[in-house]
């Protein structure tokens, strides 16, 4: 992924200061689709974007934006085309889902302003992009279920942990199925998390990524 001037571009286009707006990342989810390229109202804003990759968070105006999605270094065919109404103070992920045939955009609500963990304690959620994967459980592992029945393609809601480290499963809803291990979690104090499964359960590529929202300073507030 090349950012280049990526932010510069994006606030000329908006012609806002930063903090004026929401704020944005892209995620490129879709597991059969090549690197693509991302137009914001018309301008090419991220180049080379590959499956897994998430951007990071960009200001654009509290408005009606226009986003469309086209493969790396071409101007056709445009695979995404969609009409995004942003909120002021509002953080959003913008994803490619769904396997390249059916490609269509996902937008996510993330972290609101002053939406953090107590102290000692993280937040976590998932968003379940595995296209041919069924819906899925988030549990410890010989433990509590974190996040249940969560099908493709929704966000969970963000739940609040104990900070640590935790093996996690990822498990076909109501079973004891284990679809994917998760070992050596570390949730940090202060953080939240948002955990991507992406990949292909058939092809056997099923995986995560997982980022970071947002970090309290100090690690508790």
């Amino acid at each position: 992924m090349k950012r280049g001037l990526f932010v510069l571009v994006l606030a000329a286009l908006a012609g806002l200061a930063l903090g004026q707006g929401a704020m944005v990342r892209v995620a490129h989810l879709s597991p059969d689709a090549p690197a693509v390229d991302v137009l914001v109202n018309g301008q090419r804003a991220i180049t080379g974007l590959a499956f897994k990759e998430v951007t990071p968070y960009i200001p654009l105006p509290a408005a009606k934006v226009r986003v469309q999605v086209v493969p790396a270094g071409q101007d056709a065919p445009v695979v995404i085309d969609a009409e995004l109404d942003l909120k002021v103070g509002v953080y959003y992920t913008v994803a490619a889902t769904g396997f390249l045939a059916q490609i269509r955009p996902q937008v996510y609500t993330d972290l609101l302003s002053g939406f953090f963990p107590r102290a000692g304690f993280a937040r976590i959620r998932v968003v379940h992009a595995s296209p041919d994967a069924p819906a899925v459980d988030v549990a410890v592992k010989g433990g509590p279920v974190l996040l249940a029945g969560l099908p493709f393609p929704r966000a969970s809601a963000y739940a609040s942990v104990p900070a640590g480290t935790y093996d996690l499963e990822v498990r076909a809803a109501g079973t004891a199925t284990v679809a994917l291990d998760l070992p050596g979690v570390t949730l940090e104090p202060g953080k939240v998390y948002t955990v991507f499964a992406v990949g292909s359960l058939k092809e056997g590529t099923l995986t995560v990524v997982p980022v970071v929202d947002a970090t309290v300073l100090g690690g508790n507030r």
